[in-house]
């Protein structure tokens, strides 16, 4: 297995010794077991890099105490963190899978700089890649959803990705090398521990030469999107153009391609639109202009003969002297039934589909009112605090939120009528103060 990921290693021209340092992900598994000790041999220069996402308490420390005893045995440089992973997913509305995944990438790419590394290393493997396929294969995907996990993405390389669970296993054995086991790698309420222990070996049960039938499909699907993008990049030099803080695309020229609803897709998807958004977006192109759609992260308006799409923006007007806020978050999501509203008066949530974008932040002014969430009529602010017997100097420090130049949120205190959630409301959209 040395030599062929040393062979695998040159013919994507991952890593090169002479060219810096690389940062190991090191996490005590198996897999980055094999991976430290190969590149090790390879006479690469090593950075351990361990991260401690506090989701398995013992385990967690036990792993911590491992690597770094570890490193040290191996004299290389051992570097971890502890993420407050729960707490991140909470914030952004993720899954905890994905909350730990981003902060690992993040963390990996600061280091990255910091050690000036040609590239971050982590052990992913063939039998993590066919479960990455089913599982997207499962939830339903596009072509790109189909090529897995590629070799190389930006810094991060994988050297293990053309070799198998069980040819690890027996590099271990061989070489006698120690590592940890997530117990929760046995759990088959984790889905993709589903495709790991139950699925794959039923389907391998159809066909013992599975995972290399995969490894073709995969291998076959990664040179037809390069294809595919490739065409995809023609047609967006022609009708897509870039300003300052939006882009436009010419529906015009967009709907002479036959599949123009694939074309959009691949020109929005890393604008957060997903596929149903973007078969809503094809149905309006027989409407009249002014149509808007949201994302998590962008707005688009069909706009006479163009789709012009920008970032969600929160504008302030006067932040010098806010008290309550450095940084406001906002994002659009789907409503669903797990959905529960906030009880912290630093975050807000408003049906997205009654809001204009961009947003704007400002003081409040005497001549301000509002719809009060619970009340028929509008009213003043400057009632609306006496009220509240809110006194001066706490009035001077308050800020309201405008979308189409009407208040929506009252910050800390109290949204809009108007636009408050209902049985009817289908995207919601979140302001998070930190």
């Amino acid at each position: 297995m040395l030599q062929k990921v040393q062979d695998f290693i040159q013919e994507y021209r991952l890593l090169a010794p002479e060219k810096g340092p690389v940062i190991v992900g090191f996490s005590g598994g198996s897999d980055s077991v094999v991976l430290l000790d190969i590149l090790l041999k390879s006479g690469y220069q090593c950075v351990a890099a361990h991260c401690n996402f506090q989701l398995r308490t013992t385990e967690s420390l036990r792993d911590l105490e491992f690597v770094r005893t570890l490193s040290n045995k191996l004299h290389i440089p051992f570097i971890s963190i502890d993420f407050q992973t729960i707490k991140h997913a909470k914030e952004k509305g993720i899954s905890i899978e994905m909350a730990a995944r981003e902060l690992r990438y993040e963390w990996f790419e600061k280091i990255c700089m910091e050690h000036n590394a040609q590239a971050i290393a982590t052990g992913h493997h063939l039998d993590d890649n066919i479960e990455t396929l089913l599982l997207n294969l499962t939830r339903g995907t596009g072509l790109k959803g189909l090529t897995g996990m590629p070799v190389r993405n930006g810094n991060v390389v994988r050297p293990l990705l053309s070799s198998s669970r069980a040819e690890i296993k027996q590099y271990i054995e061989k070489n006698q090398l120690e590592f940890v086991e997530d117990s929760s790698n046995a759990s088959t309420d984790i889905v993709r521990n589903k495709f790991r222990h139950v699925i794959i070996p039923l389907l391998e049960e159809i066909n013992p030469a599975f995972r290399n039938s995969c490894k073709e499909t995969i291998e076959n699907l990664q040179g037809a999107y390069k294809i595919y993008q490739q065409e995809i990049s023609i047609i967006r030099k022609d009708i897509v153009h870039f300003s300052d803080s939006a882009l436009s695309i010419d529906y015009f020229k967009l709907i002479q391609h036959e599949e123009y609803s694939t074309i959009l897709f691949e020109l929005l998807r890393d604008y957060g639109f997903n596929r149903d958004q973007i078969q809503q977006i094809c149905r309006s192109f027989q409407a009249e202009s002014g149509k808007q759609f949201y994302s998590g992260t962008h707005s688009l308006l069909k706009d006479r003969n163009k789709l012009i799409i920008r970032p969600h923006v929160i504008k302030p007007d006067d932040l010098s002297d806010i008290k309550v806020s450095n940084k406001l978050n906002i994002r659009i999501f789907e409503k669903d039934i797990a959905f529960k509203l906030s009880k912290d008066n630093q975050t807000v949530h408003l049906d997205a589909d009654k809001i204009t974008f961009p947003l704007t932040i400002r003081k409040w002014q005497e001549a301000d009112y509002f719809y009060p969430l619970g009340m028929k009529g509008r009213k003043k602010l400057s009632d609306f605090f006496i009220d509240l017997k809110i006194n001066r100097f706490d009035k001077e420090n308050i800020h309201v939120v405008l979308s189409d130049n009407q208040i929506v949120w009252v910050v800390g205190l109290r949204i809009d009528e108007r636009v408050k959630l209902t049985e009817e409301t289908k995207r919601i959209l979140e302001i998070i103060i930190d």
